[in-house]
C-alpha cells in the first residue's frame, strides 16, 4: 500500500482508502456482518483512512466504524461529513449551532473526543462563500471537537472557492475516468495551496468495474435505481452523471486497456492515483472480496503514457460532451 500526505495535516493516508457510503445505505441491503468483515479486511490490507457521513444509514456507518475501532488495535483515520441532516437543506441552516449539533452526534456515534476530519457535505453553493461557516469550523477546532476540516463539493468552481480559505485542508470531489475536469482546473490550484484531494465515486457507481450490463437491475433502495436523473440528490453522484447506456459503451473501449491479471476496476483506480495531486481514492466495499480487489490496485505498476492517452481519448470522445460542462 502507498501512503500520501493529506493536505497540510501531517496525516499519511493510504492511496486506496475506504468509502463507507455503501455500508451505510442507498446501495441496497448490506448486512452488518458483511460490512464489518469488509472494514476489518481493509485494515488487514493497510487501508488506514475511512470516509463516512452522519447521514449514511442515519449514523449506521459511523457506528460500525466505532465498533471497528473497539475491535482493532491499530490506528486509522476517519473523515465524516455534516450538513445533509438539515431539512430543508438550505444555506441558512449552516449555522454554528447546527454544525455543533451535528458534530456532537458524530462524536457520539464514532465514540471519539475529536473528529479527525470533518467535511461540509455538498452544501448549497453559496455556503462556500460564507465567512460565518468557516468561523464556526475554526471555533470547533479551537474547542477540540475537530482536528481538521475540509469540504465535499459537487462542482469544480465550488472547490476553487473553498480552497481560498486558509484552514481548508481537503476537498472531496468526484474524480474518475468519466469525470476528468478536476485534473484540469482544480488539481494545479490544490497542489499550490497544499490541499488534499479525496477522489470519491472513483468507479462511477460501478460502471468502471466493467461488471454492469444493460439489463442489470438494482434494488429499490439503491441510488442507482432512484437517483439516475437527480431525483433525490445531485445527479452527478450516480454513474458520475453519465447516461447509463453511454457509460456502458465507453467501458467497452476501456476494457482492452486492462493488463493481464488486473481488472477494469483496478485500472480505473490506478488511473486516479497516477495524479499526484490526489491523496486517495475512496471506493466502497460491501464485502471483503471487493475490498481486496480495490486495495490490489495500489500495487499495480504505473500506467504508461499510451494507456493514459487512450483513457483520455475515450473520455474526450464519449464522455466529455455529456458531463464536462456541468460539474
Amino acid at each position: 500500500m502507498e501512503y500520501r500526505e493529506l493536505g497540510r495535516t501531517g496525516l499519511a493516508v493510504s492511496s486506496i482508502s475506504f468509502g463507507a457510503w455503501a455500508i451505510g445505505g442507498s446501495w441496497g441491503d448490506v448486512s452488518e456482518s458483511d460490512a464489518m468483515a469488509a472494514l476489518h479486511r481493509a485494515l488487514d490490507l493497510g487501508i488506514n483512512f475511512i470516509d463516512t457521513a452522519d447521514v449514511y444509514g442515519d449514523g449506521r456507518s459511523e457506528r460500525m466504524i466505532a465498533r471497528l475501532r473497539r475491535e482493532r488495535s491499530e490506528p486509522f483515520f476517519v473523515a465524516t461529513k455534516a450538513g445533509r441532516r438539515l431539512d430543508p437543506h438550505v444555506a441558512s441552516g449552516y449555522t454554528k449551532a447546527n454544525l455543533s449539533t451535528f458534530v456532537e452526534r458524530s462524536l457520539k456515534n464514532l465514540e471519539v473526543e475529536a473528529l479527525d476530519l470533518l467535511q461540509l457535505h455538498c452544501p448549497p453553493s453559496e455556503v462556500y462563500d460564507n465567512d460565518e461557516v468557516y468561523g464556526a469550523l475554526d471555533d470547533l477546532v479551537t474547542e477540540g471537537k475537530l482536528r481538521f476540516y475540509g469540504v465535499s463539493v459537487e462542482r469544480v468552481d465550488e472547490a476553487l472557492r473553498a480552497i481560498q480559505r486558509p484552514n481548508v485542508q481537503s476537498v472531496q470531489i468526484i474524480f474518475n475516468a468519466f469525470r476528468r475536469k478536476p485534473a484540469d482546473e482544480l488539481f494545479p490550484a490544490a497542489r499550490a495551496r497544499k490541499v488534499g484531494i479525496i477522489a470519491r465515486v472513483p468507479l462511477a457507481s460501478g460502471l468502471l468495474t466493467g461488471k454492469l450490463r444493460l439489463d442489470s437491475r438494482f434494488a429499490a433502495d439503491d441510488h442507482r435505481s432512484f437517483n439516475r436523473h437527480g431525483e433525490a440528490f445531485d445527479r452527478g453522484e450516480t454513474f458520475s452523471g453519465v447516461d447509463y447506456e453511454a457509460g456502458l459503451q465507453a467501458v467497452e473501449e476501456l476494457r482492452p486497456l486492462v493488463s493481464p491479471g488486473a481488472t477494469l476496476a483496478q485500472l480505473a483506480l490506478r488511473w486516479i492515483t497516477m495524479f499526484d495531486a490526489v491523496t486517495c481514492a475512496i471506493p466502497g466495499g460491501k464485502n471483503p472480496a471487493q475490498v481486496e480487489q480495490n486495495a490490489a490496485a495500489a500495487a499495480l505498476p504505473p500506467l504508461d503514457v499510451d494507456t493514459m492517452a487512450a483513457v483520455e481519448d475515450v473520455y474526450n470522445r464519449r464522455i466529455r460532451p455529456l458531463v464536462h460542462h456541468l460539474w
